[in-house]
């Protein structure tokens, strides 16, 4: 009985069956296709795994997985885990070399500097004998160099955000302490080739413009190009310039502190198309690139 039952079975699955596609209003035969019922059970199982495949691949190989509920979400945060990762990096060594840097100026600025020579004995009577740094019972006596260290920094002004004035020729541009102008983001930068002598800094509506250096104003006036501007002459043969001003606070002949403010962030001028400041420096009659300098 059982071996009848498969012999039917196969019998059954083996039959020819005829798929006849006919014009309903002739009755003209248009197709036809003979299937057996393994045919189909095959064909059905062949589309199944070429479907399943290809979709698996698409998955895994192409950036359609990125799609896939829950995928996405894991690969930015072990992206971001990275990058806190390196930022965190960053921020202490930062944080140690600022903390470093800051020990030392108040070092320096409270005269607790190291000896760079063997101190020799003294006796009770030198110990409370003034110091050449002036200060009394201090026991050591500093080296010469020492002293016109000392001397120097007592001498020039604390408060001051640039460095003293300095002899024409005698020290690169690379040495002097540049006050940034305005903080902003840069929109165009430094370009000789296409004639752009200076950096564009878009900042907030009525930022105040600061001077980059001391010096003297050398031109503070208004042109059709480049609206209010202003100049500054600084030393060693050092220009600075500030175009499309809105308000102007210093006039010609004034001498400017690093720092100061000495104009107000505007839209003037045929060459401007937004408020922002075009900053430009110009060094033994050349134009220099200011994010060299300094960071914006």
């Amino acid at each position: 009985m059982e071996e009848k039952k498969k012999s039917a079975f196969w019998t059954k699955i083996r039959n020819r069956y005829r798929l006849v596609v006919m014009n309903d209003d002739t009755f003209e035969e248009q197709f036809s296709l003979k299937l057996t019922p393994l045919n189909i059970f095959i064909l059905t199982g062949l589309v199944s795994i070429i479907m399943i495949t290809l979709t698996v691949s698409l998955v895994a190989f192409t950036p359609l997985r990125a799609y896939i509920p829950g995928y996405e979400s894991e690969i930015n945060t072990r992206k971001e885990l990275i990058n806190l990762t390196l930022k965190l990096d960053s921020l202490q060594n930062e944080l140690k070399l600022g903390s470093a840097a800051m020990e030392n100026i108040k070092n320096i600025m409270s005269g607790n500097i190291g000896n760079d020579t063997i101190p020799s004995p003294v006796s009770p009577k030198a110990e409370n004998a003034p110091s050449p740094s002036g200060k009394a019972g201090d026991g050591v006596t500093p080296s010469r160099e020492d002293s016109i260290f000392r001397a120097q920094i007592e001498s020039q002004d604390k408060y001051s955000l640039a460095f003293s004035e300095r002899k024409a020729g005698k020290e690169s541009i690379s040495s002097f302490f540049f006050f940034t102008p305005v903080k902003g983001m840069v929109t165009a930068s430094f370009n000789s080739a296409q004639e752009h002598y200076g950096t564009d800094i878009v900042a907030k509506e009525n930022e105040p413009i600061k001077a980059t250096l001391d010096g003297t104003v050398l031109f503070a006036g208004w042109t059709s190009e480049t609206g209010f501007t202003i100049q500054i002459q600084h030393s060693n043969n050092l220009v600075s310039a500030y175009k499309h001003n809105s308000v102007l606070l210093k006039k010609a002949g004034q001498f400017v502190k690093a720092g100061e403010t000495i104009a107000v962030i505007g839209n003037s001028g045929e060459q401007s198309n937004g408020p922002h400041l075009h900053f430009e420096l110009w060094y033994n009659g050349k134009a220099i690139d200011p994010q060299e300098y300094m960071v914006f």
